[in-house]
């Protein structure tokens, strides 16, 4: 999951996917809320899963995203 996330940061803001670790922040990528809202939406449509957006979205680090979505995945809330 890591890599696909890694990709897709790495496709919508024009870097090296070997420039990302699953350590990269989202705050170190300058994503702000807006560019993090159309990214889990994006997400959420490719892998057909739905993230509870009520502001309690925690993933701070591709690692931490990825960790969230295979939980999201495989049912485990």
């Amino acid at each position: 999951m890591y890599e696909r996330i890694a990709k897709y940061l790495a496709e919508q803001l024009d870097v090296s996917v070997e420039s990302l670790s699953p350590e990269t922040t989202f705050e170190s990528l300058h994503l702000d809320s807006l560019d993090m809202v159309e990214m889990v939406m994006d997400m959420e449509e490719e892998l057909n899963v739905d993230f509870d957006q009520d502001g309690n979205f925690s993933a701070e680090s591709i690692g931490e995203l990825a960790e969230l979505i295979e939980k999201k995945l495989a049912g485990i809330n």
